[in-house]
């Protein structure tokens, strides 16, 4: 994937250092070229023996080493991309102020490649005015700064500051390494996730979708270079391209509503989430106490999203439907492509082993108005995303 690519990775004083030593053989694994810098104070967390061996090049730590000087300025030349993670508060600021003390800040300051930074400190540090500022500066010096991650702090705390994981890293690099224009231009809104039908406060009805496909056909259209809109009901699931434009909504009403928004003005339309196809009729105002004896809920349909959306479809728009089946699963299909009048649908059955809800694997078969059916083998979701959008594009060039 990063088959002749340079990355220079610098490592700072944070206790989340520990994973560049992971970020680091994932690089490697993926074919990259990685050379490392870090600080003092990350020596404190993780040995440049560890870094040396996995990415087969010494570590580098002071300005020169052995009577020999460091060439900084052509460790910024050499590199395609330098990525700092973690970055700590003290190495923010530093770039903020444009201080020089110690390699790799001076390997920053005179970088002439594209700078990638992942944050990691405390939830307090994080939030700080001064260090909030000192992140809108460096964005301001063109700097990219992945997103921080909600959940356990070193401090034991819970809350926002963590590292973004090395698996989210080499993702965002993946995208960033993609050159294509394929979709410039193009508008694209999508679905992903479940929807929860409230009954009470504290219950709803609810699915098993994780929302990992709709999140994942989302990151490659952006990829592509489209301008993407994704409408998602409650998942754990992040996105690693800030250009997505991510709307959250819970109920299949507030889906519906947003979506009609977006749909006027969008050329692709990807509506793979899971929307409930019953809500309850009345939703309790306070939590629905336990009693003796049975308890029904009566339900009503939900607004049909994708068949609205098709009743509306332009000549110039491409909708493309999802349809999970359990039986008769391409006869269902063949009748939801004509009744939503879509131009494509993506079959998932639930009879195939590692495929659909909860699954990072997904095997899908593709439907379009001409007839032709096309079967694909079990893939990662993100395999399959790019089977969906390539078959897309292959229906807009034609």
């Amino acid at each position: 994937m990063f088959k002749d690519k340079k990355i220079l990775l610098g490592i700072t004083g944070s206790i989340a250092a520990y994973k560049a030593i992971l970020l680091t053989r994932l690089l490697i694994k993926e074919g990259a070229e990685v050379k490392v810098i870090i600080t003092k104070a990350a020596s404190d967390f993780v040995s440049p023996l560890t870094l040396s061996t996995l990415s087969k090049n010494p570590v580098l730590q002071d300005l020169s080493s052995n009577s020999e000087w460091v060439n900084h300025v052509q460790l910024g030349r050499w590199a395609d991309v330098f990525i700092i993670a973690p970055l700590s508060c003290n190495t923010l600021a530093k770039m903020a102020y444009g201080l020089c003390d110690n390699l790799l800040m001076a390997t920053y300051l005179s970088a002439t490649c594209p700078i990638v930074v992942a944050p990691a400190m405390d939830e307090d540090m994080w939030k700080h005015p001064s260090t909030q500022k000192n992140i809108e500066t460096i964005e301001s010096y063109q700097n990219k700064i992945l997103s921080v991650n909600n959940g356990e702090l070193a401090s034991g705390l819970f809350g926002e500051g963590r590292m973004a994981e090395p698996e989210q890293i080499v993702d965002y690099l993946y995208h960033y390494f993609q050159d294509t224009t394929e979709l410039v231009g193009k508008k694209v809104l999508i679905t992903a996730g479940p929807t929860y039908e409230a009954i009470d406060p504290v219950r709803f009805i609810g699915n098993h979708s994780s929302g990992k496909m709709g999140f994942a056909l989302a990151e490659e259209m952006a990829m592509k270079g489209a301008t993407v809109t994704l409408v998602t009901g409650p998942t754990k699931e992040k996105i690693s391209i800030d250009t997505i434009k991510r709307i959250d909504v819970v109920s299949a009403s507030d889906m519906y509503n947003t979506c009609l928004e977006f749909a006027s003005d969008s050329d692709i339309l990807i509506m793979s989430a899971a929307v409930a196809d019953y809500t309850p009729i009345t939703v309790a105002t306070n939590k629905i106490k336990k009693k003796e004896g049975s308890w029904e809920v009566a339900l009503t349909k939900t607004k049909d999203i994708l068949y609205s959306i098709g009743q509306q479809k332009k000549n110039n728009q491409f909708l493309v439907g999802f349809a999970l089946e359990t039986n008769n699963e391409i006869e269902h299909a063949k009748q939801k492509l004509i009744n939503k009048n879509a131009d494509c649908i993506v079959l998932n059955s639930l009879n195939d082993a590692n495929a659909g809800f909860g699954h990072q694997t997904n095997k899908i078969t593709l439907l379009d108005k001409s007839g032709n059916i096309t079967a694909f083998d079990l893939k990662s979701k993100k395999e399959v995303a790019k089977d969906i959008v390539s078959f897309i594009i292959s229906k807009l060039n034609g």
